[in-house]
């Protein structure tokens, strides 16, 4: 049974930081892609960045380019999102999703096929 956890969430004012982990278990990562997105209360889900299964490349949505960070563990089997300058517009439920053997990183919710449970990121101005 694959399970993703989340954590690392938290209440932080603008311009702050915070570091979200991605626990996998029950499923190798190291071939698999991996993403972060997020929902706001209200709003679709969307992606917020993507890493290839080695680690390689990694793509962004423009709203968090050059503030969020992905990362991955293929030794611990966990991956990372660090974000930094953190805004109000950055609150939402933030997920780890893990993608098809070997396949890109895409960024549509249909091209994860694991999801966590999600993790709560709250910005206050």
């Amino acid at each position: 049974q694959v399970q993703l956890v989340e954590s690392g969430g938290g209440s932080v004012q603008a311009g702050g930081s915070l570091r979200l982990s991605c626990a996998a278990s029950g499923l190798t990562i190291s071939s698999h892609p991996m993403a972060w997105f997020r929902q706001a209360p209200g709003k679709e889900r969307e992606f917020v960045g993507g890493i290839t299964w080695r680690g390689d490349l990694s793509k962004y949505d423009d709203s968090v380019k050059g503030r969020f960070t992905i990362s991955r563990d293929n030794r611990e089997n966990m991956a990372y999102l660090q974000m930094n300058s953190l805004n109000p517009e950055d609150t939402a439920v933030y997920y780890c999703a893990v993608g098809g053997f070997l396949l890109v990183a895409g960024t549509t919710t249909s091209d994860y096929v694991y999801w966590g449970q999600g993790t709560e990121v709250t910005v206050s101005s």
